[in-house]
């Protein structure tokens, strides 16, 4: 992406909240003030002409508001603060050494703002092949100030399972998914996920060595999916607020990438058989999308998440645990009970 052609722009909080700026709103003047140490700039919205360091300077882009957040052109604040940024394509993000952890900025185009509705749903027939494939969708905007990603355990406690509906409403969760594999057919009693999980920041099932491939995110929604080697990474940084360990991966970087058997999969339900199928995936532009499927193969699993838009993209349980749920019903109706899922909380603005 061409930071150069001011056209790119960063939701404003992002700045306090990844880079540590002091971060100032002033509605009356609809004046914003970006400091750190000897740097401030004073940007106006609307307009191409800003203060930066006591001088006046022009922008070539102007700052904008839309659905609540302010957004500011990455450009002016690179020069500004002179950030040493890189560019990740894997995430739409640029990336900033802070101290010794990185710190990620989801950047947009002056085209995608946030929108009114934060949550949309529709179902949507693909075509792959010679196959017509329907699925359910739930797009979430991940820029949203309201919008916050999280991971439900069964009752709280490993080993247990609970409905999907019932997992959602005791943690006020306006949408939820089946998450990990577990072992549904245990005769114990027991039924342990399988893969690492990680909620609020703790790790609270381990899995290591396991290869297969993992959705991460942090407390302000930023979404990655990972590998299970690159997850002990992301751990370590301690960035990591939430996790869900699943597979496969089925979208690379806008590319279907589909190797189950390199993760570890063994079972023909995930290499050939068709079956129910949950899918989540993020978009370019930093949209969640969740997605089932009453019948698909994994290979064509991905080509329905390509088509629906998804950059990034990988399988949740699926079979009789595939299932999504959204203000306060089934859209797709789980056939058991399920040890853990993912949220997504919508605050009232």
């Amino acid at each position: 992406m061409d930071t150069k052609s001011n056209r790119t722009y960063v939701p404003i909080r992002y700045l306090s909240e990844q880079l540590k700026y002091s971060v100032a709103w002033n509605e009356q003047a609809q004046e914003i003030t970006v400091s750190k140490e000897q740097n401030k700039i004073i940007l106006t919205i609307g307009k191409k002409t800003a203060i930066w360091n006591d001088n006046t300077i022009q922008v070539d882009a102007a700052p904008f508001v839309r659905g609540g957040v302010a957004y500011v052109p990455i450009r002016v604040m690179i020069d500004a603060m002179n950030l040493p940024l890189e560019w990740d394509k894997s995430g739409s993000t640029l990336v900033f050494q802070n101290g010794e952890q990185p710190s990620k900025l989801p950047i947009i185009s002056l085209d995608r703002v946030v929108s009114s509705q934060p949550i949309t749903k529709k179902q949507q027939t693909f075509n792959v092949g010679q196959k017509q494939i329907k699925a359910t969708i739930l797009q979430i905007d991940l820029l949203s100030k309201d919008i916050q990603l999280g991971v439900a355990v069964a009752n709280n406690k490993i080993g247990t399972v609970d409905s999907l509906k019932h997992m959602a409403t005791v943690n006020n969760a306006v949408a939820a998914m089946n998450g990990t594999y577990f072992a549904a057919y245990s005769n114990t009693g027991i039924q342990n996920p399988f893969g690492y999980i990680v909620q609020n920041g703790t790790v609270v099932n381990k899995s290591p060595g396991d290869n297969r491939s993992v959705l991460v995110f942090t407390k302000d929604n930023q979404v990655e999916i990972v590998s299970g080697k690159d997850f002990q990474i992301r751990v370590k940084e301690e960035q990591v607020y939430g996790a869900l360990q699943a597979g496969p991966r089925l979208v690379t970087n806008g590319k279907v990438t589909v190797d189950p058997a390199t993760e570890g999969f063994r079972d023909p339900k995930i290499l050939t058989n068709s079956g129910a199928r949950s899918a989540v995936g993020v978009t370019k532009d930093h949209k969640l999308i969740l997605v089932t499927v009453p019948g698909a193969k994994v290979t064509e699993l991905a080509q329905v998440m390509l088509q629906a838009g998804a950059y990034q993209a990988m399988g949740l349980d699926g079979g009789a645990s595939s299932g999504l749920y959204y203000q306060g019903s089934y859209l797709t109706s789980p056939g058991r009970e399920l040890s853990n899922a993912l949220l997504i909380y919508q605050s009232k603005s």
